[in-house]
């Protein structure tokens, strides 16, 4: 089963499971998300709406929030000694589409939980499994002290001497 949404402005095919990166929208990481712009509902008998499918909705979690990449927009008129660099990066969310829903059904799965790393527990036997800490290295060497500057000679100085 897919669907069609809309949101921001843009279309997105979409499945169960599928990650996608879209306009910043409202939410907080973690927190399922309802997208209630559905165009279509596709499977077996596709249902095409007329603009929208009444009571469909996709539920979705949210991963992340974050900015797109930078856009630099850079213009010049020749001749003229016109510049103009201007640039942006758009704020998006990350999401993870949990199920698609018709007939105005609530979502049944809630948010997945984070994964935590394992902790590997130490030994009591005094036996060091875990890697030693890096070494330190010496502080670098001062460099030699230069020798003793020899006094300059004056330009009047080097007239003189060639007498």
């Amino acid at each position: 089963m897919f669907a069609v949404i809309k949101t921001g402005g843009r279309q997105y095919r979409v499945v169960p499971d599928d990650v996608l990166e879209i306009g910043k929208i409202a939410g907080d990481v973690g927190t399922i998300v309802q997208l209630g712009e559905v165009l279509l509902v596709g499977g077996e008998t596709p249902v095409l709406g007329a603009p929208m499918v009444a009571g469909a909705s996709v539920a979705a979690e949210v991963l992340q929030h974050k900015r797109g990449p930078k856009i630099i927009s850079f213009k010049k008129r020749r001749r003229k000694n016109s510049r103009r660099k201007r640039g942006y990066r758009d704020e998006i969310t990350v999401l993870r589409i949990t199920e698609i829903l018709t007939n105005d059904n609530k979502p049944t799965i809630g948010a997945r939980p984070k994964r935590e790393k394992p902790v590997v527990a130490a030994s009591v036997d005094g036996e060091d499994d875990a890697p030693a800490p890096a070494k330190k290295k010496a502080p670098a060497k001062k460099p030699a002290a230069k020798a003793a500057a020899k006094p300059r000679a004056t330009p009047a100085a080097k007239k003189t001497d060639k007498k």
